[in-house]
């Protein structure tokens, strides 16, 4: 009943198409990766460029879904439709790779962006605001706006959204209803086993108002447990220090446990779809199979014969 995760030594199966593969009940463990930044030069940029080509493809050719950041935290990333354009050639598996377009473009780069995606055979985009503390400005104040504009304009493209578990979940169902027509999947904010309640509130009023879109709940991977880090993470997302620090100090929990201590709490909440974030990109594969196994989410190896 467990989904097929990537296992060492054993040839893939090509991937379902996203639309079929959001619509599997079985489980679906994502990862979200950030394209290498801009400013990197030299043998530094040709590493992570290498890197970034051998995850993407790795990871899009095992049961999963990839999903590529747009100027994360305000970091000045390569754009990643771009970078996957270029590195992973026109024969490469895309059915399940969806990059991130955030208002954080002007209105006509966001709509030939959109067409770009469509002609380069990407199944779907993630359309959402964007993080607000680099102050650039937004195209349009809201990412409804700009999913209902490319609905009409490129009706194959899949549309995913983002919600905030921590907000209102009254509030959050009824926008993302409201919404339904421009929508076709969900991310949520990152969330942990040290702060269940907001999730499984938002959860519980999903179900109670009917809100059935396939949602990915958020996992950050956290790798150490260091003040000055999570003071800095706590910036742009919830951090459970005081959780954290007792996991990695107190239960000598490893960055692999911690996180799929987070995934087997969803899970039992009812959620079937997650995605892993801040997996270091090289490692990205490896980590995800091995996060995904202990959080008991991954299928069983098969013995040779």
């Amino acid at each position: 009943m467990f989904a097929d995760l990537e296992s060492p030594g054993r040839p893939a199966a090509p991937p379902a198409r996203l639309k079929d593969r959001l619509a599997d009940p079985r489980p679906l463990v994502a990862v979200e990766l950030r394209p290498p930044r801009r400013d990197l030069d030299g043998i530094h940029a040709m590493e992570a460029w290498i890197d970034a080509y051998h995850a993407v493809q790795r990871l899009s050719e095992s049961d999963t879904v990839v999903f590529l950041t747009d100027n994360a935290i305000g970091s000045s990333e390569e754009e990643n439709l771009g970078h996957l354009v270029r590195n992973l050639g026109p024969a490469a598996r895309r059915e399940r790779i969806v990059p991130f377009l955030t208002l954080k473009h002007p209105l006509d780069y966001c709509r030939r962006y959109a067409d770009r995606a469509r002609r380069e055979r990407f199944p779907g985009l993630v359309v959402l605001g964007g993080d607000t503390h680099d102050e650039i400005p937004r195209c349009l104040p809201h990412s409804w706006q700009l999913r209902e504009a490319l609905r009409a304009e490129q009706p194959g493209l899949l549309l995913g959204g983002w919600v905030n578990p921590y907000r209102d979940p009254k509030e959050q169902v009824a926008l993302l209803l409201d919404q339904g027509s421009g929508l076709d999947f969900l991310l949520t904010q990152i969330v942990s086993h040290h702060a269940l309640g907001p999730v499984a509130a938002f959860a519980e009023e999903a179900a109670r108002r009917g809100l059935t879109l396939p949602t990915f709940a958020g996992v950050f991977f956290y790798r150490s447990a260091r003040p000055q880090t999570l003071a800095a993470l706590a910036q742009f997302i919830p951090v459970p220090a005081a959780g954290l620090s007792a996991d990695f100090l107190e239960r000598k929990m490893s960055a692999e446990e911690v996180a799929a201590a987070t995934l087997s709490a969803l899970a039992g909440l009812g959620f079937t779809r997650f995605y892993l974030s801040n997996l270091e990109t090289g490692r990205a594969p490896a980590r995800r199979h091995a996060i995904a196994r202990r959080a008991g989410l991954a299928a069983p190896e098969r013995t040779a014969r």
